[in-house]
């Protein structure tokens, strides 16, 4: 599958007034400034679909893209660390959650990690959540041409050992730069196989 055309649909704080859930969806989320956006765009081929910010927090809607006329992306807003309100910061991971847990065409979560960090106590909560309200998600690993070959294995080794502690298979990852245009190709298979199963 190659994408050809991505369109902006919609942006809203109301899961409900998402489109219509008729077609597979899947969702871009992790921390703040961790690269959401910039991937959603290299995937794309576009500079300007999803709106790119230095300043962390900059994504506070539902923001819903259709692809080739047939699935959705979907850019949620970055939880951690923002420059933003208590208050507001709470909404829309309020209804971000609310998203999550009730929109029944999102085929999968790509939770983005930055693999230059050490495993972070938000992204590891973040992973558990989603596997105790069973919702599926792949890990994308962003930034990885901040790094050396060398550094990238014993980075992405350190998130595979922790979570075999407590989990019986480390979950399926994607090593990704938006720069490079590293993992884009894996990404697109992956989506292309689970459109195929998808129940309209």
């Amino acid at each position: 599958m190659k994408i050809n055309t991505a369109n902006f649909v919609c942006s809203n704080t109301d899961w409900r007034k998402c489109p219509k859930e008729n077609m597979p969806e899947y969702a871009f989320i992790g921390r703040s400034n961790v690269g959401k956006s910039s991937l959603i765009n290299a995937l794309t081929n576009s500079k300007k679909l999803a709106k790119i910010s230095g300043k962390p927090g900059k994504t506070q809607l539902i923001n819903h893209f259709l692809i080739n006329e047939k699935f959705y992306f979907t850019d949620l807003p970055g939880y951690g660390y923002a420059k933003i309100s208590k208050k507001i910061k709470e909404e829309f991971q309020n209804f971000t959650l609310k998203y999550l847990k009730n929109r029944e065409n999102l085929v999968c979560l790509f939770l983005l990690i930055d693999l230059r960090v050490s495993p972070q106590k938000i992204d590891l909560e973040f992973m558990e959540f989603c596997a105790l309200k069973k919702i599926p998600f792949v890990i994308c690993f962003t930034k990885s041409d901040k790094l050396k070959k060398a550094e990238i294995v014993e980075n992405t080794n350190q998130y595979k050992d922790y979570l075999l502690k407590q989990w019986e298979s480390f979950p399926i990852n994607f090593t990704t730069s938006s720069v490079k245009k590293t993992g884009l190709k894996e990404i697109v298979s992956f989506i292309d196989e689970n459109n195929i199963q998808f129940k309209y």
